[in-house]
């Protein structure tokens, strides 16, 4: 989990490995799903390499405008929570809401936990979400970390009283939009590798995970960085 690092160490460890995959996989685009990263780095390596690079940022401004009660909460990592870019979010499209914030790392566990054994600790998340579910008026929480979907129906049981939102969507027709023209992978054709940059995963939890968002047949590689 790249909120968990330091600046210095992510950006370091993020060019290589973007300018290593560039190479290996010579894609189309590239999407940094993860809103630690785009909020640092995305500038940067939009200027170092050459291919359309696609960011994930708190999704603030959707969560505000669905606001009614203009209270709203932001579930992210510590290092996106305490980043200037996300008081500019607050100040350009939310400045008229209260906006409460949770940097948990503990969340982020759980989400891994949940995608590599299968498993969640309810009363660790009712502990780390305590003060959202202890604020009755707020309507809706942004979830800040591209882990935190992977804990959606958990999160919506211990927060039935607000709508969680996400930028998935929104970097879904920007990834459309950017690749209309290019031509597309033959029917039948398409072909998913993920690769590690620590040790691949084996469990079965995980392949079933992967299977659940369509990626049952899945080529799964170390990276060499």
């Amino acid at each position: 989990p790249y909120g968990l690092m330091s600046e210095q160490s992510l950006k370091q460890r993020l060019i290589e490995l973007t300018g290593e995959m560039l190479e290996h996989c010579q894609p189309a685009l590239v999407i940094l799903a993860c809103n630690t990263v785009s909020t640092l780095l995305l500038p940067e390596l939009r200027a170092r390499f050459s291919v359309p690079f696609v960011g994930v940022v708190p999704a603030v401004k959707p969560a505000a405008l669905a606001s009614k009660s203009r209270h709203i909460g932001v579930l992210a990592t510590p290092a996106t929570v305490e980043r200037h870019y996300l008081d500019r979010l607050i100040n350009d499209f939310a400045v008229d809401c209260r906006v409460d914030r949770i940097g948990s790392s503990e969340l982020v566990h759980q989400a891994e936990c949940l995608l590599m054994k299968g498993t969640l600790d309810h009363e660790v998340l009712r502990q780390e979400l305590q003060p959202f579910i202890e604020s009755p008026e707020m309507d809706s929480v942004v979830l800040g970390c591209t882990h935190f979907p992977l804990m959606r129906d958990a999160l919506a049981e211990l927060l039935p009283h607000v709508s969680l939102v996400d930028s998935g969507e929104a970097i879904a027709r920007r990834v459309n939009m950017l690749l209309d023209g290019i031509s597309p992978i033959e029917e039948g054709a398409d072909h998913h590798e993920i690769y590690f940059s620590s040790k691949v995963p084996e469990s079965d939890a995980f392949r079933k995970a992967l299977a659940k968002i369509g990626l049952a047949n899945a080529e799964l590689k170390r990276v060499g960085v």
